[in-house]
């Protein structure tokens, strides 16, 4: 039974850090596509950034550019993301996701490709 499980997620200032931790089960993350997406209240849920499975080719959206990176650990079968200048808009539910294409995708970012998701962890940036 695949699992995933995020972490990492609280409150910070903006200007401030965060790095969100996805673990899978059943599966192993590192031959997947692995995204992280977001979705604040009343509004549809956003691709953050993304890993490809084989080269580890990423993708992320043009709000994050500069200030997320994601990243996997092998040795421990998780995806991070590490996001940093956070800023009020950043404010959400994450959620991690795997796709389950047996190829690379160039466009890893839309909702309606991924399989499996994690429940979420909050993220609130304020003052």
């Amino acid at each position: 039974q695949v699992q995933l499980v995020e972490s990492g997620g609280g409150s910070v200032q903006p200007g401030g850090s965060l790095r969100l931790s996805c673990g899978g089960s059943g599966i192993t993350l590192d031959h997947q596509i692995i995204g992280w997406f977001r979705q604040a209240p009343g509004k549809e849920r956003e691709g953050v950034s993304c890993i490809n499975r084989g080269d580890g080719w990423t993708a992320d959206a043009d709000s994050v550019k500069g200030r997320f990176t994601i990243s996997r650990d092998r040795t421990k079968n998780t995806v991070y993301l590490q996001m940093t200048s956070l800023n009020p808009e950043d404010t959400a539910v994450y959620y991690c996701a795997v796709d389950l294409s047996p190829f690379p995708r160039r466009s890893c970012l839309l909702p309606r490709q991924y399989d499996y998701w994690g429940q979420g962890t909050q993220v609130t940036v304020s003052s």
